[in-house]
C-alpha cells in the first residue's frame, strides 16, 4: 500500500475525530463520517458548534468530504474510529458506539485495510472485542488479510497551544507491515514525536495510565483539601508553600468530570476484575472525586447556617456548568451533579453559561438563564472560571447577590478572601 495515495475514512467526528480530519485532510483524502446528520451538515458549512475550530482551518483542509452515508467510506484503505466510549450508570465500560462502529467497518472492509482505534478502551479491548467483530462481518481474517492498530487519543479541549499536530503521538499496530504504514501517515502530519508502542495492548494501557495517575493525584489534593478546610486552613496558600520544592507534583483541588480522566479509570478497573484483580488505590480516588459535588453541597449549607439564611427558600446560582473551563462540552461535568443536589432538595437553581445553548440535554431540567439579575441571589457559585467571567470582573459577579449572602469560588479563581465564603 502506498501510504502518499492512502485514502483515510474517520468515524466519529466529535472533539476527538474532527481535529484528527482537518489535519489529515490537508495531506490524504479524508471521508469524514458521522451519524449525527445535523453535525455533518454544520461541519459542511465549516461550523463546529464546539468552538473548537475556525473556518480558517476547515477551509485548510481541502481534501476532506463530511459525510453521514457509510457508503461513502468504501473507497478508503484505513479506516480510523474516534467515537465515545463512556460509561454506563453502574460506572460500567459501554463499549456500544465501538462495537457499532466495528460493524459498519467490517461490511466494508477490504483485502489490506488497515483499522486504526483512538478511542479509549481498556488494554485488551481491540483485539478481544473489535478484531472478532471485524473478522465476523467482513469474512476476512485478521492479520491476513487485514490489519489493526491503537493510537491513544490526547486531545486537549480548549487548549490552543497543545493542539493534535503539536502533541506526542503513540502509534501501535498489529503486525511490522500495518505498523510502517501507520507510522508514516501520522508522521505527515504530526509535527511532534511519533513514539512506537511495543504492541496494541502496551498503547491501549499508556492512555488509560495517562488519565488515571491524573485522576489519583488529584483525588489526594482534594483530600487534603477537605482536611485543611476543616482545620481552617487555606489548601491554596499550602500549595504555593509545597511548590517551592523541586520535585512536587503541581496538582490542584477541582471537580473532576469530562470524558476522559473521569470515566478512564473505570475502565481499567473493569478489565482488572475481570482477570480476578481488586483495585483498591485507583477505587479509592475515584471515591473521593465522585464524593466532591456532595461535599461541596455540605460545604456551602453550613454556610447557610452560619449565616442564618434559609437554604430551603433561597435562590442558588451556579455560573459555569460544562466539565472544564472554556470548552462547551457537559459530558460527565460534576457541577451540574452539584446543581442536581439542589434540585432534589427543592431549591432554586439558575444556571448562567456562555458556553451552552439551552438544548443541551444534561441541562433540559435546569433552568438556564441569559443574565443574572442583580441584587438577587442567596448564594452565587463560580463553578467553572471561563475567560468569559474573568472579563466579567469580580465586581460585577458580587452584585448578583443580595446583601449578607454567599460567594463561593471553588477554583479560588479571584483569591479574594475578603469576599469569598467558600472555595475548596
Amino acid at each position: 500500500m502506498n501510504s502518499a495515495s492512502i485514502s483515510i475514512g474517520v468515524i466519529g467526528l466529535g472533539y476527538v475525530g474532527l481535529p484528527l480530519t482537518l489535519s489529515f485532510g490537508k495531506k490524504f483524502k479524508t471521508i469524514a463520517y458521522d451519524i449525527n446528520v445535523k453535525r455533518i451538515e454544520e461541519l459542511k458549512k465549516a461550523f463546529d458548534n464546539n468552538n473548537e475550530h475556525t473556518k480558517l482551518e476547515f477551509k485548510r483542509s481541502t481534501k476532506v468530504k463530511f459525510t453521514s452515508n457509510p457508503k461513502n467510506l468504501e473507497e478508503c484503505q484505513v479506516y480510523i474510529v474516534t467515537v465515545p466510549t463512556p460509561i454506563d450508570k453502574k460506572n460500567i465500560p459501554d463499549l456500544s458506539h465501538l462495537i457499532n462502529a466495528s460493524k459498519l467497518i467490517a461490511k466494508l472492509l477490504k483485502k489490506k485495510n488497515i483499522v486504526i482505534y483512538e478511542s479509549t478502551v481498556y488494554p485488551g479491548a481491540t483485539e478481544e472485542i473489535c478484531v472478532p467483530i471485524l473478522e465476523k462481518y467482513s469474512k476476512l481474517k485478521y492479520n491476513k488479510d487485514f490489519f489493526c492498530g491503537y493510537s491513544p487519543e490526547r486531545i486537549n479541549p480548549g487548549d490552543k497551544e497543545r493542539t493534535f499536530e503539536k502533541i506526542p503521538k503513540i502509534v501501535s499496530a498489529s503486525d511490522s507491515y500495518s505498523l510502517n504504514i501507520i507510522k508514516n501517515i501520522y508522521s505527515r502530519v504530526i509535527k511532534s514525536k511519533i513514539f512506537v508502542a511495543k504492541n496494541i495492548k502496551t498503547a491501549e494501557a499508556a492512555k488509560i495510565i495517562e488519565n488515571t495517575q491524573r485522576d489519583l493525584n488529584i483525588s489526594l489534593i482534594n483530600e487534603c483539601a477537605i482536611i485543611f478546610n476543616k482545620m481552617n486552613i487555606n489548601i491554596y496558600e499550602v500549595l504555593k508553600a509545597a511548590e517551592t520544592k523541586w520535585n512536587f507534583l503541581k496538582f490542584k483541588p477541582g471537580l473532576v468530570g469530562g470524558h476522559c480522566i473521569g470515566v478512564d479509570p473505570y475502565y481499567l478497573t473493569y478489565k482488572a476484575k475481570k482477570i480476578g484483580l481488586k483495585p483498591h488505590v485507583i477505587m479509592a480516588g475515584r471515591k473521593v472525586n465522585d464524593s466532591m459535588p456532595k461535599y461541596l453541597f455540605d460545604s456551602i449549607k453550613i454556610k447557610f447556617i452560619k449565616k442564618k439564611i434559609a437554604l430551603s427558600k433561597s435562590k442558588i446560582l451556579i455560573l459555569g456548568t460544562t466539565f472544564k473551563e472554556d470548552v462547551a462540552d457537559t459530558r460527565n461535568s460534576k457541577t451540574i451533579d452539584l446543581a442536581k443536589i439542589f434540585k432534589k432538595k427543592t431549591i432554586c437553581v439558575d444556571i448562567f453559561d456562555p458556553l451552552i445553548e439551552k438544548n443541551v440535554a444534561d441541562l433540559k431540567s435546569f433552568n438556564l438563564i441569559k443574565k443574572p439579575a442583580n441584587n438577587y441571589y442567596d448564594c452565587v457559585i463560580l463553578a467553572v472560571p471561563h475567560l468569559y467571567f474573568k472579563k466579567m470582573g469580580l465586581k460585577k459577579i458580587l452584585n448578583f447577590r443580595k446583601k449578607k449572602s454567599i460567594f463561593v469560588d471553588l477554583k479560588n479563581y479571584f483569591n479574594n478572601s475578603k469576599f469569598t465564603d467558600l472555595t475548596f
